[in-house]
């Protein structure tokens, strides 16, 4: 007995059905968001990235301190560059002196992983607030799209810590 061995045309492939969304990683994560008001200083910033074990903050406005509201990321980065300019007397700083509250790069959990990935890349950053009906849902990293990739093959992405 002989099996016929049919030769279907594959499907068009949907990459944007296919493609991993930002959504998919923040499912897999904790929901905590680690965040500083704009009106602390470097040093407490510091101190609340170390007891989170994470490596950085998002940036609430001082007035507007209900809800999930995003003016900025403040990173390890800014804690180097602080002292590095001001020296010691850079962990006085406040937050809102080194951050740029004029241009949030952020994303939507609908967005492609790839296309978080170009906005890491083009503005040299590490950290996005993931924003959603102008409410912060999230904050995903390079280390979250790298794990999310690599193990696509395998399961699920599954959750770094920021």
């Amino acid at each position: 007995m002989y099996t016929s061995l049919g030769h279907e045309k594959a499907k068009p492939v949907d990459h944007e059905e296919v493609a991993m969304k930002v959504g998919d990683i923040l499912r897999k994560k904790s929901t905590r968001i680690a965040t500083v008001r704009m009106n602390e200083t470097v040093a407490i910033a510091a101190q609340l990235m170390r007891a989170g074990d994470v490596s950085a903050l998002v940036v609430k406005d001082v007035v507007r301190t209900e809800g999930n509201t995003c003016a900025g990321m403040f990173t390890e980065r800014d804690v180097v560059r602080a002292i590095a300019e001001h020296g010691a007397a850079g962990v006085n700083l406040r937050v809102s002196q080194l951050i740029s509250v004029q241009e949030l790069i952020s994303c939507q959990s609908t967005d492609t992983l790839d296309h978080v990935r170009h906005l890491m890349n083009k503005h040299h950053i590490r950290h996005v607030p993931v924003i959603d009906d102008y409410t912060l849902i999230g904050v995903i990293t390079i280390q979250d799209i790298s794990t999310a990739l690599e193990n696509n093959g395998n399961d699920a992405p599954q959750s770094a810590v920021a």
